[in-house]
């Protein structure tokens, strides 16, 4: 299978709300804009990225799955994650469901949420402890960054 693009949807009933946050926190551009839906792409950066927003009860969702999206975390990697907790947390007072702090796994990062109660993970990757170095197939963080544990 060739995949042209891959885009997470979030179901929700909060679509003009959910459009408006992602614009305006995080940078995202209107691609698509309908009352039921909305496609958004950033195109900051070397990669553009894409999400959609979707009414959960448009009739293009099967009967049975006509909810809204829960249980979903969607992971945005930053360079300066300190910044954006000042941004998003401390000035603009976005939700903090968790608390700023470094994981022995290799993340610097702290989590909001949107309009929907989609958590959203702000990260930083940082070297990750021995221990935990052992578990990565792939080294993910530069041998710059070794020093920092």
């Amino acid at each position: 299978m060739k995949i042209n693009s891959f885009y997470p949807v979030v179901l929700t009933e909060k679509v003009a709300p959910s459009a408006m946050f992602y614009t305006r926190y995080f940078g995202f551009e209107k691609v698509y804009e309908a009352e039921w839906y909305v496609s958004l792409r950033m195109t900051r950066g070397s990669v553009p990225f894409e999400l959609a927003l979707l009414d959960a009860y448009h009739p293009t969702i099967p009967a049975a799955y006509r909810k809204v999206s829960q249980g979903l975390i969607l992971n945005f990697e930053v360079d300066d994650v300190d910044a954006e907790y000042q941004r998003l947390i401390l000035d603009e007072k976005l939700p903090l469901e968790l608390d700023i702090r470094d994981e022995e796994f290799g993340q610097r990062h702290f989590i909001t949420c949107d309009p929907n109660g989609v958590l959203i993970d702000v990260i930083k990757i940082i070297p990750p402890s021995e221990q935990e170095s052992v578990q990565y197939v792939e080294k993910i963080w530069s041998s710059a960054e070794e020093g920092v544990k």
